[in-house]
C-alpha cells in the first residue's frame, strides 16, 4: 500500500516481501499456532455457560477460527496493510456475561443467547466502522486516556475470576499441572528456547492433554465416576470425551452450520450500549498495536489514514463475526511479538495465515477435538491468563502519572465502581440492601430501564462511563492523564 511508512528496519522479509511457498506456510502455520491457546478459550469459557453441549461447543470453535481468518484477510488486504492477526478478543467477555447472565434468567436457550451476542456485535461493529472510515479514530484516542483505559481493561481480567480456581478445583492436580506448566514454560523455559517463547501456553495445553488422554485411555481417569453415594454417575473431570470429535462430519459442508448458524441476529439495544465498552477498549488498544507492528514490520509509525482504514476494516471484520456465528475480534499482539522475534513482515504470510485459519474453521473436526479440552485444564488456562490481563490493564495505566492525585482518584473510583455496581445489579448485595436493583428500575420508563440494567450488570461499560467522565471534566495536562 502506497501510504506505508517504510522508513529502514532489518528484517528477513519484509511488507511487500514473497518468502518461498514452503517457507511461507511455515512462518503462517507459527502464526496460527501462536493464536491458537488464547482463540479457543473465549468459547470454551462461554459456550459451557451457556449451557453448550460438545457438539454445539465444536461449532463455537470452528466458527471462532473462521470469523479470525476473515477478520484477518480484510485486515492485511483492505484494513491497514500490516501483517497483523486478528482473533477473538477479550474486551468483550463482560458485555457477552451480562447477556448469558439474562439468558439464564430468562431460560433462553444457547441459539437465542448467540442471537442477543451477534446482535450487539453487529450494532458495535457498524459503530467501529464509523469512527474507523470517517477518521474519528484520532479525536476520539484524546478521550480515551491511560486513565480511562487502564481500568477497563483490569476489569477484563478481575471479573472473571469466579471461572478460575473453580473451574480447575473440578480435578485440583490436573488445574495445577496446567498452570505450572504454563509458568515454567512462559518464565523459565522461554528464556532458553524460542519455542517455548513462541508457544508457551499452547505447549501446555497440547502436554497436559495429550497427558489427560492416555490416563482416560489406560482407565485412570474412569469415562463414570459415581457421585451422591453411587446413585448418579458423572464423567471423571479430567477425563477426554472424543466421542463427539468421532461423530462430527470433516467438513462443515452445510451452508446453515457456516452462516448464521445460530439463527439470524436479535437486537437489544442495551445490549449493544454494553458491548460499546470493549469496542472502545479494543479500539484505543489497536491504536497502540498499529504503531508496534509497522515498527516490527520494518517501518516507522503507521500514518493515520492506515489507522482509521484499520480501525475501520476492524468493524467489518466484526460484522463478519456476527453473521459466521463468532465473536468479536480485534489484534492479537502475541502475533506482533512473532513478527518482532522472526524479522519476518511480510504481508503475504499473514494472509496465508488467514487462509489455514479459514480452513480450520470449515474443517469440522479440528472445533470437536477443541472441545473435548477437559474443563480443570481450561480452568488452569484461566488461572494464568486473565491475571497477566488484570496486569496489562495496569500496565496502561502506568502509562500516566500515578503520582497525580486526580488520576488515582479517577482510576480508583472507576476500577471501584466497575466490581460494585454489577454486584449491586445482579442481587449479590440482596442480603444488605433487599430492595435490589428492581425498585429503581421499575421508577424508569421500561426501555431506559433495560438500558440501565444491561450497562448496571457490564463493569468495563460502567467503568468506562465513569473514567471518561471524570477524566475529561476534571482539569489535567496531556502529560499527566498519559497521552504524551
Amino acid at each position: 500500500m502506497d501510504d506505508i511508512n517504510t522508513q529502514p528496519r532489518e528484517m528477513l522479509y519484509g511488507l511487500d516481501d514473497r518468502p518461498p511457498w514452503g517457507r511461507a506456510i511455515v512462518l503462517a502455520a507459527q502464526h496460527v499456532l501462536t493464536m491458537f491457546g488464547a482463540t479457543v478459550s473465549v468459547p470454551l469459557l462461554l459456550g459451557p455457560s451457556m449451557g453448550m453441549d460438545a457438539k454445539e461447543l465444536g461449532v463455537l470453535i470452528s466458527s471462532v477460527m473462521l470469523c479470525s481468518g476473515l477478520a484477518t484477510w480484510i485486515q492485511v488486504s483492505y484494513g491497514s496493510g500490516l501483517p497483523i492477526i486478528q482473533g477473538v478478543s477479550f474486551s468483550f467477555l463482560g458485555a457477552f456475561f451480562a447477556i448469558i447472565g439474562e439468558g439464564n434468567r430468562q431460560a433462553w436457550s444457547h441459539q437465542e443467547m448467540m442471537q442477543y451476542i451477534a446482535g450487539a456485535i453487529l450494532i458495535g461493529a457498524f459503530f467501529e466502522m464509523a469512527i474507523g472510515f470517517t477518521g474519528l479514530v484520532g479525536h476520539l484516542r484524546r478521550f480515551l486516556s491511560p486513565v480511562v483505559i487502564g481500568p477497563v481493561i483490569m476489569l477484563i481480567g478481575l471479573s472473571l475470576f469466579q471461572h478460575g480456581a473453580p473451574k480447575a478445583a473440578a480435578h485440583w492436580p490436573t488445574g495445577v499441572a496446567t498452570i505450572l506448566l504454563v509458568m515454567i514454560f512462559s518464565l523459565l523455559l522461554s528464556q532458553k528456547y524460542l519455542f517455548f517463547r513462541l508457544f508457551p501456553v499452547l505447549a501446555a495445553l497440547v502436554a497436559i492433554v495429550v497427558v489427560c488422554w492416555f490416563l482416560s485411555i489406560t482407565g485412570v481417569y474412569p469415562q463414570l465416576i459415581e457421585i451422591a453415594g453411587g446413585e448418579t454417575h458423572v464423567p471423571h473431570p479430567a477425563y477426554v470425551d472424543l466421542e463427539a470429535a468421532r461423530n462430527t462430519a470433516w467438513i462443515r459442508a452445510n451452508p446453515a452450520d457456516v452462516f448464521l448458524p445460530w439463527g439470524m441476529p436479535r437486537f437489544h439495544f442495551g445490549f449493544a450500549i454494553a458491548a460499546l465498552a470493549g469496542y472502545l477498549a479494543s479500539m484505543v488498544e489497536s491504536f497502540g498495536d498499529y504503531h508496534a507492528c509497522s515498527r516490527m514490520a520494518g517501518g516507522g509509525d503507521p500514518t493515520a489514514q492506515q489507522i482509521s482504514r484499520g480501525i475501520g476494516c476492524e468493524g467489518i471484520g466484526c460484522l463478519l463475526t456476527s453473521l459466521f456465528g463468532g465473536f468479536s475480534s480485534t489484534i492479537y499482539s502475541e502475533n506482533i511479538g512473532v513478527v518482532g522475534l522472526t524479522k519476518v513482515g511480510s504481508r503475504f504470510v499473514v494472509q496465508i495465515a488467514a487462509v489455514l485459519l479459514v480452513l480450520l474453521g470449515i474443517f469440522g473436526k479440528f472445533g470437536a477435538f477443541a472441545a473435548a479440552i477437559p474443563g480443570p485444564v481450561v480452568g488452569g488456562l484461566y488461572c494464568s491468563l486473565f491475571g497477566l490481563i488484570a496486569a496489562v490493564g495496569i500496565q496502561q495505566l502506568a502509562k500516566a502519572d500515578l503520582h497525580s492525585d486526580r488520576n488515582l482518584f479517577i482510576a480508583g473510583f472507576s476500577l471501584f465502581m466497575g466490581l460494585s455496581v454489577p454486584a449491586f445489579f445482579d442481587g449479590s448485595t440482596a442480603g444488605l440492601y433487599p430492595p435490589g436493583p428492581q425498585p429503581l428500575l421499575d421508577s424508569m420508563p421500561g426501555f431506559f430501564a433495560e438500558i440501565v440494567k444491561s450497562i448496571g450488570t457490564t463493569g468495563m461499560a460502567v467503568a468506562a462511563i465513569c473514567g471518561i467522565v471524570l477524566d475529561n471534566l476534571v482539569p489535567g495536562t496531556d502529560q499527566e492523564r498519559g497521552l504524551k
